[in-house]
């Protein structure tokens, strides 16, 4: 029959989730920290236990030499032999037992300590290695309280903690309610290992699809990338591997039925589903969904920026709620998107041709400039024949004096 040691450090385990093995190697060691404690020498001591009595059994272990040069750790070879025989010989080490029942109320007291913080720090170590492999999954917890606008939720045994900027703003949470989280990661500390989770990672996005949508789950369609900005809107870029699957459709569902689980799961969130493309012109088009646009023109391929133009009526419904459509279609793409409507580009193109006409002009006045100069020099060597023309009213004015002179001589006749 096993004895009531055995069956409480087993009932221990399986409550603490460690293996009792861990447990007894924690009582080996709190007797050896106890009776070193009260033996207070410098003998090699030894615990081990013993699970058909339940007791814990203590030993002074002494090494066989040639010439002892510490008793309390040595023994010569003749005193060994004169104990064990022939069959002692050098470099092998005995045992010598060591009473356990004198070690007292304050040694037992220390044991205790040693025992709990032995089985603290293993059962630490096993729920950090557990759930150091599984960050990134969603897993289903249950509020147990608030503290300093953090969330302590539990998770089967164990606690974890959903901070405040891990939280959706859309979101509020009471006691005892069941919510579903993405571990984001596992730290350690002094207190034990603290699991981080979240309700604002787009990895829980990610999981929920997988979870809504068996072509996602299959392999058959891809997520290519995720952005959101928790409570308010999300995107979402899939991909098909098979020509025959439309992957925003199968992401849709009949109806909208999946993505309406999810969005029924992230209280409210809006969700854009677009299909992912290898161009990159394809896909800014598509990640500025629901806006339509007229034009993409890559402006600097090495810094990743583009010019995407959109009709006037377009415009404000391309960028968004404060800039929050243009923003999640750059960090879905990683190209830096500048939106114009028709209206401005229009103005920005006539503002280009006319400083393009402006330099034109301003290179043809020097020229029309040296004209004027050129004719001036010219007729200042020329002479001017109209300087030459005085005699002709010299000659009219002879004539005109003859008919005059006429006209009296003819008034005297008469």
């Amino acid at each position: 029959m096993q004895n009531p040691l055995m069956q409480t450090i087993e009932a221990l385990a399986k409550e603490k989730g460690i293996e009792a093995d861990t447990i007894i190697t924690a009582i080996e060691d709190a007797v050896l920290t106890a009776s070193r404690k009260y033996y207070k020498t410098n003998e090699n001591l030894k615990t081990r236990f013993n699970p058909e009595t339940g007791q814990v059994d203590l030993f002074a272990i002494k090494h066989i030499v040639s010439e002892v040069a510490d008793d309390a750790t040595e023994i010569s070879l003749k005193e060994a032999q004169d104990l064990y025989g022939d069959e002692a010989e050098v470099d092998m080490e005995i045992e010598f037992p060591k009473r356990t029942d004198v070690l007292g109320r304050i040694a037992a007291q220390t044991a205790k300590q040693v025992i709990f913080q032995k089985v603290r720090e293993a059962e630490r170590e096993n729920i950090y290695a557990e759930y150091n492999d599984r960050v990134g999954e969603v897993i289903n917890s249950t509020v147990k309280r608030f503290e300093n606008g953090d969330l302590v939720v539990e998770i089967g045994r164990v606690e974890a903690v959903l901070p405040r900027k891990e939280q959706s703003r859309a979101e509020s949470y009471t006691p005892g309610e069941r919510i579903r989280a993405v571990i984001k990661g596992v730290n350690r500390s002094a207190k034990g290992p603290q699991i981080m989770l979240s309700r604002t990672d787009p990895a829980l996005l990610i999981k929920l699809f997988e979870q809504e949508v068996p072509e996602i789950y299959d392999g058959t369609v891809m997520i290519r990338g995720a952005v959101r900005e928790a409570g308010d809107r999300a995107k979402v870029a899939v991909y098909s591997r098979e020509r025959d699957v439309d992957p925003v459709g199968a992401c849709v569902g009949m109806k909208g039925t999946r993505v309406q689980a999810i969005i029924r799961e992230l209280r409210g969130e809006k969700i854009d589903i677009v299909e992912w493309s290898e161009d990159p012109v394809q896909l800014v088009t598509n990640a500025l969904s629901p806006a339509k646009v007229q034009r993409v023109s890559i402006v600097d391929e090495r810094d990743r920026i583009m010019e995407v133009v959109v009709e006037d009526k377009q415009l404000s419904l391309a960028i968004g709620k404060k800039g929050q459509n243009v923003r999640l279609a750059a960090k879905l793409t990683g190209w830096r998107i500048d939106i114009k409507s028709e209206e401005e580009k229009r103005r920005e193109v006539e503002a280009e041709f006319g400083a393009l006409g402006a330099e034109t002009s301003g290179a043809d006045e020097p020229a029309a400039e040296a004209a004027p100069e050129h004719e001036s020099a010219a007729s200042a060597q020329e002479p001017d024949a109209s300087v030459e023309e005085p005699p002709a009213p010299v000659e009219e004015a002879a004539a005109v004096a003859e008919t005059g002179t006429e006209g009296d001589e003819t008034q005297r006749d008469s």
